[in-house]
């Protein structure tokens, strides 16, 4: 059995999966507006949570989010479910590609059979749709948004990463799909500029003392760069700093690529809402998004200590307090803008 769904590439994982999904229902958005309307930009620069034992830093809200938040904003009904046992779980998944029913999985990369060796770490957060299954064979069909094509997977396997161990966001398990979309796409003018207010709030609204998210995590991360070079043993001082340019340019999209995104969303908010500075905010955040790519170029330089390339922490904290005003100041303004 395999459900007639369209598969297409994206940048993001969980964006892809959420953009298919709707297409097949006839909700046809794109990938910037998926994560626009989801408020899914966001910052955190988290010590108390570690992936390889070292801080996990992201760049976009947490894996499962968007897909709640954009559906809530559309009026599209959904259903969710963790199962702790393969079999339930299985069996489950069957049920509903029987039913003719896509179902989104949250997987471990590191032991998808079709993923190249080098894109494979311990990450149990990535996003698949599962829409089809083989009888004869027992293999299930797979559209990841990483993918070019459909590709298979055994059953064997399917189980495996479903139920990945290690790595960070640990919980295993789950599937989500669409139960109902309503009749017609809402009007999104007015869910944009909620949207915009959200995303505005999460990065913006907390106190200094709370200083791990948002765009004071921006400012902590940039405190923690010197810290590490006089706290910590060379080496140590630079795996924390691969880390941070790890989860920026090779987890998901990046958080150069989610800042780039975004903009793009600005655009097409712009066009629907009729508000023309979105336009020049969306110039902004792409701005912002290439100094994001400026300290992970320079923070390879460091902890790879090439001849010649003399960039110290004290620059790299240097361009992190500036990418802090320049967010600070980039999500004020949009607020005030909408």
């Amino acid at each position: 059995m395999e459900i007639k769904f369209e598969h297409k590439p994206a940048a993001h994982c969980e964006n892809g999966v959420i953009v298919n999904m709707l297409r097949h229902y006839g909700l046809d958005i794109s990938e910037p507006m998926v994560f626009g309307l989801s408020y899914g930009l966001f910052f955190s620069h988290m010590p108390f949570l570690k992936l390889s034992g070292m801080a996990v830093t992201t760049f976009r809200t947490f894996p499962g989010v968007l897909f709640s938040r954009i559906t809530k904003m559309l009026g599209v009904k959904i259903g969710r479910r963790r199962y702790m046992s393969r079999k339930r779980a299985m069996a489950a998944l069957d049920k509903h590609l029987a039913e003719g029913r896509p179902v989104g999985c949250v997987v471990g990369m590191y032991y998808l059979p079709y993923m190249p060796m080098e894109y494979r770490f311990h990450f149990n957060g990535h996003n698949i749709c599962v829409i089809g299954k083989n009888e004869q064979d027992g293999t299930y069909l797979i559209s990841d948004p990483n993918a070019l094509e459909k590709v298979s997977i055994s059953k064997a396997d399917l189980i495996k990463v479903r139920y990945a161990k290690g790595g960070s966001y640990p919980i295993v398990g789950q599937s989500y799909w669409i139960k109902e979309v309503p009749q017609k796409m809402p009007d999104l003018a007015p869910l944009i500029r909620k949207s915009i207010k959200k995303n505005c709030w999460f990065m913006t609204s907390q106190p200094r003392w709370i200083r791990y998210f948002g765009v004071n995590g921006i400012k902590y991360l940039s405190e923690s760069v010197l810290k590490w070079e006089k706290t910590m043993t060379p080496r140590r001082a630079a795996l924390n700093l691969a880390q941070v340019v790890r989860m920026l340019e090779e987890i998901g999209t990046g958080g150069a690529g989610f800042r780039y995104m975004y903009g793009a969303f600005l655009q097409e908010a712009a066009k629907i809402t009729g508000i023309e500075q979105l336009n020049s905010l969306a110039n902004d955040i792409t701005e912002i998004g290439d100094l994001w790519r400026d300290f992970a170029y320079k923070a390879s330089r460091v902890f790879k200590k090439r001849q010649g390339e003399n960039y110290t922490y004290q620059d790299l904290s240097d361009i992190l307090n500036v990418i802090y005003i320049r967010e600070r100041d980039f999500f004020t303004q949009l607020n005030n803008a909408v």
